[in-house]
C-alpha cells in the first residue's frame, strides 16, 4: 500500500486540544502504574504476568461489551488485526517489559520506552503523506536518539553495572509498540473498542499457552499471593488505557497519540520513588531529559492537518 493510499484510507476527524490533553494525561498515568504493579508482582514469571495481564484485560473488556449488548466474536475481516495487535501491542511487549523490570529500574525502563514517539515519527514520515517530518521535528528525532545513547549506551561496558539485556528488552518493547501504533493507522475502518478487545484476547491466549509451555502450570501457583497487583495490572493499567489509546490513534493519528511516551517516564519515575524506594542517578536524569526534549520537538512543532478522504 502506497503512502497516499494509506493516508486516504484512514480519514481522521478534527481533534480538540481538550480531548487530546485529557486522553494523554489519563492514558499515561494509568499505563505508568503498570510498571509499578509488575514490580509488586514479585518473582512471578514474565510469561505468567503477560498471560494474566492479557486474560484480565480481555475479561474486563468482554464484560464492558456484554453490558453494551455488543458482539464479542471477531468478524472475519477483524481477525488479522486482532492477531497482529495481540502480538505487537500485547503478549510480546508484555513479556519483554516483565523481564526487563527484573534487570533494570522502572524509571530507566520507562525512559527507554519514551523514545517510542521518535520511532513512530520517523516511520510515519515514510508511510503517511500527512505525517511528514519538518526540519525541527527531524532535529528532535536526532536529539532523542542521543538521549537514548546516554541512557543505554553505558550498558555496553560490563563495568557499568547496567544490564544490557534489560536495556535491549526495552528497546524491543519500544519497537514493538511503534509497529502496532502505525499498523492501527493503516486499518481502513475499525471500532477502537473492538481493536482493544481483540488485542487483549489475542494477547492473553497466546501468552497463557507460552507460559504453560515454557514456565509450566506450576508457575501460576504464585498468582493468588500477588492477586491484588495483577488485578490492577490487567484492569487499571491495561484494559482502561487501551480503550483510550485506540481511540486516540484513530482520531488523532499515531504521531500525536504516541505523545503518551512523553509523559510516561514522568509518572513512572514519580511512582517508583514514592512506592518502590528507587533513586534516579545523574545519567538517568540527563538521558531522560534529552529524550523528552527530542520528543517535545517532534510532537509540538506544528499541528497536523486532518487527512481527508479521497
Amino acid at each position: 500500500m502506497s503512502s497516499s493510499e494509506s493516508a486516504a484510507a484512514t480519514p481522521l476527524p478534527p481533534v480538540t486540544q481538550g480531548f487530546l490533553i485529557s486522553s494523554l494525561l489519563g492514558c499515561s498515568i494509568l499505563w505508568a502504574s503498570g510498571f509499578l504493579f509488575i514490580k509488586l508482582s514479585g518473582d512471578t514469571s514474565p510469561f505468567v504476568i503477560a498471560a494474566v495481564r492479557g486474560l484480565l484485560g480481555a475479561s474486563s473488556l468482554a464484560i464492558f461489551f456484554k453490558l453494551q449488548g455488543k458482539a464479542l466474536l471477531p468478524r472475519p475481516e477483524e481477525l488479522k488485526d486482532w492477531l497482529f495487535l495481540g502480538t505487537f501491542n500485547g503478549w510480546a511487549p508484555n513479556v519483554l517489559v516483565s523481564y526487563a523490570l527484573t534487570q533494570i529500574t522502572t524509571a530507566s525502563a520507562a525512559m527507554v520506552q519514551a523514545a517510542g514517539p521518535l520511532i513512530v515519527a520517523v516511520i510515519a514520515h515514510l508511510l503517511f503523506a500527512d505525517e511528514r517530518l519538518t526540519r525541527r521535528r527531524f532535529l528532535g528525532v536526532l536529539v532523542g536518539f542521543v538521549g537514548m545513547g546516554i541512557l543505554i549506551g553505558p550498558a555496553a561496558f560490563p563495568e557499568s553495572g547496567i544490564s544490557p539485556m534489560g536495556s535491549l528488552a526495552m528497546v524491543a518493547v519500544t519497537l514493538s509498540y511503534a509497529t502496532a501504533n502505525l499498523y492501527v493507522r493503516t486499518i481502513k475502518r475499525a471500532d477502537p473498542s473492538r481493536l482493544a478487545l481483540g488485542q487483549q484476547v489475542c494477547s492473553g491466549i497466546p501468552a497463557t499457552i507460552l507460559a504453560l509451555i515454557i514456565s509450566g502450570p506450576g508457575a501460576f501457583a504464585v498468582v493468588p499471593s500477588h492477586l491484588g497487583p495483577l488485578l490492577a495490572l490487567g484492569i487499571i493499567a491495561t484494559a482502561v488505557p487501551m480503550l483510550m489509546f485506540m481511540r486516540m490513534i484513530r482520531s488523532a493519528g499515531p504521531t500525536r497519540a504516541s505523545m503518551v511516551g512523553y509523559l510516561l517516564p514522568v509518572w513512572t519515575a514519580l511512582l517508583a520513588v514514592l512506592f518502590l524506594d528507587e533513586h534516579l542517578g545523574a545519567r538517568e536524569c540527563l538521558g531522560g531529559a534529552v529524550i523528552l526534549s527530542g520528543v517535545a520537538l517532534v510532537t509540538f512543532s506544528g499541528r497536523r492537518k486532518p487527512a481527508v478522504e479521497a
